[in-house]
This record gives structure tokens, sequence and C-alpha cells, in this order.
């Protein structure tokens, strides 16, 4: 994350220099290996975090060794940490095996690292979201939602949620949905995108560029009716437009390392909305989190991007945008292959553990 204003490049960004500014980190080749424990301050070191000790227990996400060290100090009966060796993981304790006690474990830890000082270009008081994200079994799975749940058995997907803000410090995976607004036939080089610029107050990445509509999908909450929220509530959308109007078009994924050197691995489910010809339209600020939008046109919106001012996760939502609608072709863009799968990635997740 940045919580700098942007400044354009001095050279333009290649497309696929957009898409790796977002999907920026692999696993090292001692992932695994005891020699991950030789440097404890090594910040390109993780260890996998598993539901619990169990063989097959899923991967749920990745820690730095700091934060490992830090678990370490925590009384017993919430964490195991085994000693350092090979195959070695982190896990909740036995006894906190449901969604429900999960939940309430991460909730008071996290509130305590918060209020202690622990971490806070992360989850310190201005960091803070004071919202809950889901956290599942299968991160490629259904987005099911058991909330109270006090055993584990048969109950699906959801394993438990967590503070926003704690997310990549936990190295989970996250969820978002991103919808391009356009005008125009998509596939006309004359289409224009509405691009809004984030607001200056915003927590992370003040002043950015950013996607038509994007956000987070919050705990417990459908992937289209966070659509319809965050349309709502950023652009100052009707429900039946978006409703009426908005097209799923697939997903992005990726494997981003922040400038902290948490990871936050993501999906974003995409959407375009096609204005229609015949209806006024003009999105205006609501919530606070967006200055302006402004209609530009398709060599504009590449200009800007090419120049690295829009948000990374945004930028490569764009590319896909051109991508679909054959504004970027094999025939025309030499590095297309790389381009298109490193925009569909699975964050190595099967060498997790």
């Amino acid at each position: 994350m940045s919580n700098d204003p942007p400044s354009p490049v001095s050279s333009p960004l290649s497309y696929l220099e957009l898409v790796k500014i977002c999907d920026n980190f692999r696993l090292p080749p001692n992932y695994g290996s005891t020699d991950v424990f030789q440097k404890p301050a090594d910040t390109d070191s993780f260890v996998p975090w598993t539901l619990s000790q169990s063989p097959g227990s899923p991967a749920v996400g990745l820690l730095r060794l700091d934060v490992v060290d830090l678990l370490r100090k925590e009384k017993p009966g919430t964490w195991v940490i085994p000693e350092r060796q090979t195959g070695h993981r982190v896990s909740f304790d036995a006894s906190v095996n449901t969604p429900r006690k999960r939940t309430a474990a991460l909730k008071e830890l996290c509130e305590r690292w918060r209020d202690c000082g622990a971490f806070p270009a992360s989850i310190g008081p201005r960091k803070w979201r004071n919202e809950m994200y889901p956290v599942y079994r299968n991160p490629f799975g259904v987005h099911d939602y058991y909330p109270e749940n006090d055993s584990d058995e048969g109950v699906g997907n959801y394993a438990f949620e967590m503070e926003r803000a704690a997310c990549a410090l936990f190295g989970v995976v996250t969820y978002g949905i991103h919808m391009t607004i356009y005008q125009g036939i998509a596939s006309s080089p004359q289409v224009k995108i509405w691009v809004p610029t984030r607001a200056k107050t915003k927590q992370t990445w003040p002043s950015w560029l950013d996607n038509s509509v994007a956000g987070g999908i919050p705990s417990g909450m459908p992937v289209f009716e966070s659509l319809v929220k965050e349309c709502e509530e950023e652009a100052s959308m009707e429900a039946d437009i978006v409703r009426n109007h908005a097209r799923p078009v697939g997903t992005i994924s990726y494997f981003f390392r922040n400038k902290m050197h948490f990871l936050q691995p993501e999906v974003e489910y995409n959407y375009d909305l096609g204005v229609p010809h015949d209806t006024p339209f003009q999105p205006r600020p609501s919530d606070g989190e967006v200055e302006s939008f402004d209609l530009l046109s398709l060599d504009e919106v590449k200009s800007k991007m090419q120049q690295g001012i829009f948000k990374p996760n945004c930028a490569a939502v764009l590319v896909d945008f051109l991508v679909r609608h054959g504004h970027l072709t094999p025939d025309d863009e030499p590095d297309y292959m790389e381009i298109v799968t490193r925009l569909h990635g699975r964050f190595e997740y099967e060498r997790w553990c």
C-alpha cells in the first residue's frame, strides 16, 4: 500500500510492467526449509498459517517471521508454534476450532496489538478500518458464511473473519469488486471511461486514480450486493441502474507484496457497466472516499496508466478491460500471453503447505 500521492514516472510503463507492479511476489526458493529461520529479521521469508496442526489442514495465510516471533510470546491456549524445523507452520490451538472461536481470538489479539503499538503502519489507530473480512479454507472456493457456528463439521468453506487492516499482516487472501463504467461502444477506440480520483484523506493510496467503482467484499455480503453498496456509497448511483446494467466479466488475481513487505494476495471480481445512450449519467462523490469523477477518452486512460498514477490493482483491472474488448491483442502486444496469464494467478497456493 502507499500513503503518498502519485508521482508520474519519467518513462512510460508498458502493460506488462503495470501488471508486474501489482503481481510482484513469488515464494523464495528456500520456502519451507530450515534455512528460512537463519535470519529472523528477514522480511522476505514466510511460514504458513494453517487452521490446525492436523495433516491436511488448509493454509489460510503466510506469516512473516517477526509476526511469528510476536505470536510466540502469546499465552498458551490460542496458538501453536512448533520449534523451528522443516515443515514448520503456525496454527490455532486445537481448542480454537470453530469459526466463532477463531474470530474471537483474532479480534482480541489484533485490537490488543493495535492498542500497544505493534505494527502501527498496518494496524495502528489511523489504519484501523473497523470492517471484517472473511477468510476461507479454500481461497478459490464458495463464499459462504457461518459466523456463529460452534462446529467445524460440514459447515462449508468459511473459516473465520478478521479486521480488514490486519489481513496483510497475516497474509490472507482478500476479495474485492471493481467495475469499469464506460460510455459508447466498449470495443471502439472512441469509448470513454469514468475515472475517479481518490480523496486526499484516504488511509491508503490518497489522490491516486481508481476504477469507476471499487471496494472490498465484507464478511457476509454477496459479491454483487457488495458492488451495489459501493456504487451507492462511492458514486451516488441508484441501485436499479447497477442491477439492470452491470455485467460480471470475470476476475483477476495477483500476488502483491506491499511496501512494508507484507503479503496481500487478492482476487477482484470485475464488472462492466455500459451507460445506456438514452440515460443521463453523472457519478457523484458521496462518502468522502472520492475527490471527483472525470469522463476520459481511451487514449487519456492509457496515458495515465502508463504514467503510473493509477492505483496498481486498478491499472491491472483496466489492462484486463483492454484485453477483453480487443484494445490489446496478441498481434500488437508482444507480452500478451504473460500479461493474460499473470492476471489470473493462484498465489502459488499449492506451495503454501
